[in-house]
C-alpha cells in the first residue's frame, strides 16, 4: 500500500531556495515602510551621542544582532512547540500544503495592500532611553529585541504568515528563523554605515528602499498569490 505524503524529500537545490526565500522575506520585512523607519530612528537612537564612527557601526551591529536574536528565539519557541505535540506535528505535515494556499493568498493581500490592520505602536519611553543610555554601547543589543517584536501588518503576515509555516513544513526551527532575522537586519547595517559616514546619506537611502519596498513588495505579493491560488487547485481543489 502507497503511503500518502504531501511532503516530498527535501533537494539540495530545494533546500537552497527555502533558505533564499527566508532571506527575502527578511529583507523585505525590513524594507516595508514601519520596519524601516523604525530601524532608521534606532540607528539614529543610538549613534546620537557617539562620538566614534567605528563605535557607532558596532551599535549598529549590535541591534541588528538583537533583531536577529529575537526573530530566532521566537521561531524557535513557535517551530519547536508545533513540532513538539506529535499529533499536531502529523496533521500540519500531512495538510501543510493545504494549509499554505490559503496563508499565502492571505499574505499576498497584505503586501498588496488589499487588506490591513492596525497594531499598537511601542517606542521607546523616557525611562527606557535613561537605561539603554546606561549600557552605554550595549543598548544597542535589547533596542534591537524590542524593536523586532514590534510587528506591524506586513511583517506579522510575513513572519508568522509565511516564515513560520515555511519552517514548519521543512522541520527547521534554527536555520530559517536566523536567516530571516539576517535578512531583516542587513538593512540595519547599511544604515549604521550611513550614519557613520555621513547623516545626509540616510535620507536618499530611505527613498531609494521606499520606492524599491513598493516594487519588491507587490512583486512578491503577486507571485505569493499565483503560489496560492495553484496550491488551493492542486492540494484543495485537486484540478491540476
Amino acid at each position: 500500500m502507497r503511503e500518502d505524503k504531501d511532503v516530498e524529500p527535501t533537494t539540495e537545490a530545494a533546500s537552497l531556495v527555502v533558505v533564499a526565500s527566508a532571506l527575502w522575506l527578511g529583507v523585505l520585512t525590513s524594507i516595508s515602510p514601519c520596519p524601516l523607519a523604525t530601524n532608521i530612528a534606532a540607528i539614529s537612537f543610538i549613534g546620537r551621542r557617539v562620538e566614534s564612527p567605528r563605535k557607532v557601526f558596532l551599535s549598529g551591529l549590535l541591534y541588528a544582532l538583537g533583531r536577529t536574536l529575537s526573530y530566532l528565539v521566537l521561531g524557535v519557541l513557535l517551530v519547536a512547540s508545533v513540532l513538539s505535540v506529535p499529533e499536531l506535528s502529523l496533521f500540519l505535515q500531512r495538510y501543510m500544503n493545504k494549509l499554505l494556499g490559503p496563508l499565502l493568498i492571505v499574505v499576498a493581500m497584505f503586501l498588496l495592500d488589499l487588506l490591513s490592520f492596525s497594531l499598537p505602536g511601542a517606542g521607546v519611553s523616557e525611562s527606557m532611553q535613561k537605561r539603554l543610555d546606561a549600557l552605554g554601547l550595549w543598548g544597542a543589543l535589547p533596542l534591537g529585541m524590542l524593536f523586532a517584536l514590534t510587528f506591524c501588518p506586513v511583517s506579522a503576515a510575513l513572519y508568522f504568515g509565511s516564515l513560520i509555516p515555511l519552517a514548519v513544513k521543512v522541520q527547521s526551527s534554527v536555520l530559517l528563523p536566523s536567516v530571516y532575522g539576517v535578512g531583516t537586519a542587513l538593512p540595519a547595517l547599511l544604515f549604521a554605515v550611513l550614519v557613520a559616514v555621513s547623516v545626509r546619506s540616510v535620507g536618499r537611502v530611505f527613498k531609494t528602499l521606499s520606492k524599491v519596498d513598493w516594487w519588491a513588495r507587490r512583486i512578491t505579493g503577486v507571485l505569493f498569490l499565483g503560489i496560492g491560488l495553484y496550491y488551493c487547485l492542486k492540494f484543495i481543489f485537486d484540478v491540476i
